[in-house]
């Protein structure tokens, strides 16, 4: 017999929220499943303080509109707290701007400037040390947002969703939980809205059709795509940007196996950076580029099985690849590899794949180990190959299978 909802209002904001059964709910929380079902029954429990907090943050409702009473004979006072507290950590949950105290002007400056900082310091530090530093920017931003008005608030929250979109990138491409990311770029994009920002909306989106391609589900990273190319469309696109979402459109499309949709938005992509816009990219638009674009080019020419194309195309991407990308040069080194693998070269395989290693040594990137990772299983034919056996070495060593398992 199927479960009877009394407590619609925690219903409604678990689907709004993209939680479609109880039990996903429980996953995200932590808790068992029979929780969940109390507090969608009639007269739902008061949750523990703990529990209080991660509704809010998870559901972006107070508790009062998620439907919960709390119990008779609590300090008055202490309600208008725990309301207070937990309303400062999801978005959808700010109060009134006239009931919090305002912060000055200057707040939205610094606020900005250390975004700025951990946008820059993506590309050398461990993800696992910035990951936690961005993530309680994030949570000062949440509090800082309904004590702020007018620019600075547009401002503190144009940051804020830059804050939630590098977290989501840490999430998804370095330490690899798709899940979590999906929950932080939801925040990235409340955010985005705050300020009215259509161009990080626009970023946002495309991130989050990843997660679907990544399992082969193309319908639903295309309609991701249609709705990022529509935010796009409501603000000064420039050509950067424009490219870029062609490059992620082919990115899925590849990643779904079809590569001849892919090549064609990439060379769509590459008519886009050679026509120019008048409009500038976007500070936070670091990610890409014209070499960027051709990196794309070349993975998907090797999953189509254009060998000698891709060797060369990735070869000049490492030559013109700027000396500060270190992440992106241990991914181009594995997919040379992956290139000489197919062609039956475990020789020059091996040596890529220890070279994307080194790079790995200095820079980790859980997307750049698991190329070489894909090298491996491609030389399975060779592995009795001596060049074979010095890769597994170096794959294997001491500090590099702690890295893997610490990261």
């Amino acid at each position: 017999m199927p479960p009877t909802f009394s407590n619609t209002r925690l219903k409604s904001a678990r689907l709004a929220a993209g939680y479609h059964s109880q039990q996903a709910l429980a996953d995200v929380l932590g808790v068992g499943v029979r929780q969940v079902r109390r507090w969608e029954a009639a007269a739902p429990p008061w949750p523990h303080p703990d529990m209080q907090q991660a509704l809010t943050r998870v559901l972006g409702q107070d508790l009062d509109a998620l439907g919960f009473t709390p119990p008779a004979g609590m300090d008055p006072v202490r309600r208008r707290l725990v309301g207070a507290t937990v309303a400062a950590v999801g978005l959808a949950a700010v109060p009134s701007q006239a009931a919090a105290a305002m912060q000055p002007a200057s707040v939205a400056a610094d606020f900005a400037a250390v975004t700025r900082s951990h946008r820059r310091l993506y590309w050398s530090v461990a993800p696992a040390t910035l990951h936690p530093a961005a993530v309680a920017h994030a949570t000062l931003g949440c509090a800082l947002l309904p004590e702020t008005a007018g620019q600075t608030r547009i401002t503190v929250a144009e940051s804020l969703a830059e804050t939630w979109l590098l977290a989501g990138r840490i999430e998804f491409f370095d330490l690899r939980e798709p899940d979590r990311a999906a929950q932080t770029w939801l925040r990235a994009l409340q955010a985005a809205g705050e300020a009215d920002d259509a161009l990080m909306g626009a970023a946002i989106l495309a991130h989050t059709a990843f997660i679907p391609a990544w399992v082969g589900r193309r319908d639903d990273a295309d309609e991701r795509m249609v709705a990022a190319r529509t935010y796009a469309r409501r603000g000064p696109a420039g050509a950067e940007l424009l490219a870029w979402l062609d490059a992620v459109e082919a990115e899925c499309e590849t990643r779904c196996g079809n590569t001849r949709t892919a090549l064609n938005l990439i060379a769509h992509g590459e008519d886009v950076l050679a026509a120019g816009s008048e409009h500038e990219s976007p500070a936070w638009l670091d990610w890409f580029s014209s070499v960027r674009l051709s990196a794309f080019k070349g993975n998907t020419q090797l999953k189509a099985g254009h060998l000698p194309q891709a060797r060369a195309t990735l070869q000049q991407v490492l030559k013109q690849l700027p000396a500060s990308e270190d992440k992106q040069r241990s991914v181009i080194l594995g997919d040379l590899a992956a290139v000489e693998a197919a062609a039956g070269q475990p020789d020059a395989a091996s040596a890529y794949a220890c070279q994307a290693l080194d790079q790995l040594g200095a820079t980790w990137y859980a997307t750049g180990m698991d190329r070489v990772r894909e090298v491996r299983r491609a030389l399975a034919p060779y592995q009795h190959q001596q060049c074979v056996r010095d890769l597994d070495e170096r794959l294997y060593g001491w500090s590099t299978t702690v890295s893997a398992l610490a990261r």
